[in-house]
């Protein structure tokens, strides 16, 4: 069986997503990036962060290669909290900044490209593979990627 044409949906899906991650962050300032609208409400800041630096730590569960983000990244972005907050409550997260605007989304993108560069890469048989069985750990049972395994578990 033939999988291009969904690899090239997946493809066309994740550049028409990673535009709008484009088209928000070229219209925001760092002010706009860290306010709090009001008390208890998280910062953009924290959401940015988060989906990006999840984005990069799963690619390394699907290639099995470290992420991206490393000390350098983290001097550069200066988040206040360096940290996706995956595991942590809102009240944790609540105090996430971005220190530089400029280097997040230089982050953003060179986690973007690696994406694309993986999809790109994917064979037939990558498709099929699962990378966690029924049943999750608990560390992966509570995640969005478990709400929507496959019944084998999770597929690349």
């Amino acid at each position: 069986m033939d999988n291009s044409l969904v690899l090239g949906s997946l493809r066309r899906r994740l550049v028409a997503l990673h535009s709008l991650y484009r088209d928000a962050s070229s219209t925001m300032t760092l002010d706009h990036v860290n306010a709090v609208v009001q008390s208890g409400a998280l910062p953009i800041a924290f959401s940015w962060f988060h989906i990006i630096n999840m984005m990069d730590a799963s690619l390394m569960l699907l290639t099995g290669e470290l992420p991206l983000w490393n000390d350098d990244w983290s001097a550069r972005v200066n988040p206040s909290i360096a940290d996706h907050g995956k595991h942590k409550t809102p009240e944790e997260m609540a105090g996430q900044r971005i220190g530089d605007l400029g280097a997040m989304v230089d982050y953003q993108e060179a986690v973007f490209d690696r994406t694309l560069a993986w999809i790109d890469g994917l064979s037939e048989g990558d498709l099929h593979r699962v990378i966690f069985a029924r049943p999750f750990p608990d560390q992966i049972a509570s995640t969005f990627s478990a709400r929507v395994a496959d019944d084998v578990g999770m597929t690349s």
